[in-house]
């Protein structure tokens, strides 16, 4: 298990049940290592120290978390001192992970409770022992017979650790988990620390927000059986009123985990700021029997001297080469086209055909037919559960569609949402009892669906049944995988009243079961995570998934304050951006195509506009932008990504940059919004090149200002810049610039 933990590309509450190797060799990870004499722990990666170690009363506590030391400076656990009888000694340690119990006022990462009454738990350190790059730490509460295993590992490149417990009833009694934390992190003593964390809502996600950090608590969560979009499972606290893009410390982290979750960020009466995340407590209570135990997700998190946006390129660096399941070199996302603005629920063989000679005719590579395909669908009330194909719409199946894309190039997905059924449909109308409920209470619908219990083995083989077989009879490569609302009523009635509540556990740990499975029986197919757009984006689902839907909201202007805050958190390697028709439906607004691809572009490219609409000049125009799309598109999904104008606030300008890994080119769009009072375009200073190296400018769309060289040094453009001919209400520019000696 210790080998397992060793940032694999399956969170780690289902490396314990997996039989797969690890996802990368030792040699990625830093080489813990522990001073006997001062019984310290460090772990050295990248440019970061991350050390703990056993203070005086037997407790594992954080000494120091930032830029990298040297190996021969001194590092010593000291507990708190103690302040007077309500904060007595050691009741505010900065713990590594604590139990509720003893004196200790600081919110903890462990509380559970014994059927005896008993809900005291201290735990200290016992042992150790490490496998590579993987630290296992062992504590314990002897008196309590509870067990903790926390594992660390750390990234050489990036100097990201990953966290994650092991907890172990080991007494002769069953105990309740109130609460169970992946990690406790905590910051280096100071008083002027922020936070930054990103929210939203349904076609609004992905909000930047910025707080200080001040006495008391600052709760991020989701209670709605999924990641959610009202926040997600990310932060970044920087130091100093001036941290930006490109200066400051930053402490960031993401947690690896698809259910319902917190973050908790704490700064206590001595000004001490702690990160506690992983289940969500609320309504939480998971039951051990004598010998049971629980892991917690895994807590990813690292450090930088320079800014948000450098945090911004580790983590991509991070879930580029450890995360994504083709990593460390993820494939290139192939430009798609997706049929369901085109047709909705009105799907049928010859309409789809007719689409896709369209895409194929404009360099298209993959082809979706969205929802439609399936059961009595002609609209969201019905048909949802019942996986087979429609034979009114697809006479003789899925294969003469399929054959046909194939033989114009492109490859084949699907739409499914198979985690939810309609009342209407045969699967409810057989299993009713397979939705989560509460016995004798009303079903609460969203979109005229409910969702699945999963948690239960039955459902959880059967919806691995229908996929499978689906897969296996039809020659596909992709499966746009949708999730569309929250959970409600979330009980289990087939367990004992006592044990229902671990299906907040047992839910996700099965998706990412049925997940990893069909990756393994199909190693070709490749799947996307979208629910409603990005209410299921987190770093656990895409340990299992290839790319992400960030937004239903495909506004061109919406979409770069959504693609930007999206980017603070996960990598352009994963999101998917559609070109669709003007006005959007989201909100009216027209725009022009040159906007709506130049927008796009900073993804993974898609369409997703009624083709069977578009003129002779749309086609053209489309054709260009594709072809030209494939020549960047290494570099803009894969490449290190700089953040230059913000978009966030409804701000009239964004632009951001892409550089490939050797610096050979880079890319970089520009947007105005809106035109105000006649003020030009800001000079753009580009970032990340090789400052000795000669560039040749090319531009995709628009124009530079009179005066601007075709060719100069990469100083020249970080230094001096480039001034852009923009001017009016949603223009774009799209510029490469190519190593040329």
């Amino acid at each position: 298990m210790n080998t397992l933990a060793r940032h694999l590309r399956i969170p780690f509450a289902l490396a314990v049940v997996a039989t797969v190797p690890c996802a990368m060799a030792a040699s990625h990870d830093a080489k813990p290592r522990f001073d006997a004499t001062q019984k310290v722990f460090r772990l050295d990666a990248g440019k970061v120290t991350y050390a703990m170690g056993v203070n005086a009363d037997g407790m594992l506590q954080n000494i120091y978390w930032g830029a990298r030391l040297e190996d021969a400076d001194p590092l010593v656990a000291l507990p708190a001192p103690e302040r007077s009888s309500f904060d007595p000694k050691g009741a505010l340690s900065l713990q590594e992970y604590a139990g509720w119990g003893g004196s200790l006022t600081a919110t903890p990462a462990l509380k559970l409770r014994f059927d005896d009454g008993n809900r005291d738990l201290v735990l200290r350190y016992d042992s150790y022992r490490i496998d590579g790059g993987d630290l296992a730490i062992l504590l314990r509460d002897a008196q309590a017979g509870v067990k903790v295993t926390l594992h660390y590992s750390a990234d050489a490149s990036t100097g990201i650790v990953g966290r994650s417990a092991h907890i172990e009833n080991g007494s002769g009694q069953p105990i309740t988990i109130d609460s169970a934390a992946a990690a406790t992190w905590s910051l280096p003593p100071a008083n002027d620390y922020s936070l930054r964390y990103l929210t939203g809502t349904w076609a609004g996600e992905w909000h930047l927000q910025t707080r200080p950090v001040a006495p008391g608590a600052t709760v991020l969560e989701s209670r709605r059986g999924s990641t959610g979009d009202e926040n997600n499972p990310w932060f970044a606290i920087g130091r100093g009123s001036d941290w930006n893009e490109d200066h400051g410390d930053v402490w960031f982290g993401a947690l690896a985990w698809s259910g319902s979750w917190q973050l908790r960020v704490d700064e206590d009466i001595l000004g001490q700021v702690r990160v506690t995340g992983g289940f969500n407590p609320f309504d939480f209570g998971y039951r051990l029997k004598p010998g049971e135990s629980l892991d917690t997700p895994v807590f990813y998190a690292g450090y930088t001297g320079d800014g948000v946006g450098e945090a911004s390129r580790l983590m991509h660096r991070f879930e580029r080469t450890r995360v994504l399941p083709e990593g460390p070199t993820p494939k290139i996302r192939p430009v798609l086209y997706n049929s369901w603005e085109a047709t909705e629920f009105k799907v049928d063989e010859v309409g789809q055909e007719r689409l896709a000679v369209k895409a194929a005719a404009l360099g298209v590579e993959r082809f979706v037919v969205d929802d439609g395909w399936f059961g009595a669908r002609d609209s969201d009330h019905a048909g949802l559960g019942d996986w087979v194909v429609n034979r009114r719409k697809f006479p003789n199946g899925l294969k003469p569609l399929i054959d046909r894309v194939h033989g114009l190039g492109m490859s084949f997905g699907l739409w499914v949402e198979p985690e939810m059924v309609n009342p209407d449909s045969d699967l409810y109308r057989a299993h009713p009892d397979w939705v989560l409920n509460f016995t004798g209470r009303d079903r609460s619908l969203g979109r005229n669906q409910m969702v699945l219990n999963l948690a239960r083995e039955d459902v959880k083989a059967h919806v691995f049944e229908v996929l499978d077989r689906l897969l296996a009879e039809n020659d596909i490569q992709f499966l746009k995988w949708d999730y569309n609302r929250n959970w409600s009523e979330p009980g289990w009635p087939q367990m004992a009243p006592d044990e229902q509540q671990k299906v907040y556990v047992a839910y996700t740990r099965n998706l990412y079961d049925i997940l990893r499975r069909l990756r393994e029986k199909h190693p070709g197919v490749e799947i996307e995570s979208c629910s409603g757009g990005g209410a299921r984006v987190d770093l656990g689902i895409m340990a299992l998934t290839d790319e992400v839907w960030p937004s239903d909201n495909t506004d061109p202007s919406d979409r770069l304050s959504i693609q930007d805050g999206f980017s603070y958190a996960y990598a352009p390697a994963t999101m998917m951006a559609w070109v669709t028709g003007s006005p959007n439906w989201v909100n009216g607004r027209s725009s022009s195509l040159d906007f709506r691809f130049l927008s796009s572009m900073q993804g993974g490219l898609g369409i997703g506009a009624n083709l069977l609409e578009w003129t002779a000049s749309d086609e053209e125009a489309a054709r260009r932008y594709i072809a030209e799309y494939k020549t960047i598109r290494a570099t803009v999904q894969q490449g290190e990504l700089y953040r230059l104008l913000s978009p966030q606030g409804r701000a009239p300008w964004s632009a951001t940059e892409s550089v490939s890994a050797d610096r050979a080119q880079a890319v970089l769009f520009a947007f105005q919004r809106q035109g105000e009072e006649a003020r030009a375009f800001p000079t753009l200073r580009l970032r990340g090149l090789d400052p000795k190296a000669r560039y040749r400018m090319r531009f995709i769309h628009g124009k530079a200002a009179p005066g601007t060289p075709d060719t100069a040094s990469g100083a020249y453009w970080m230094q001096r810049g480039i001034d852009i001919a923009i001017k009016g209400d949603l223009q774009a520019a799209g510029v490469v610039f190519d190593r040329v000696r």
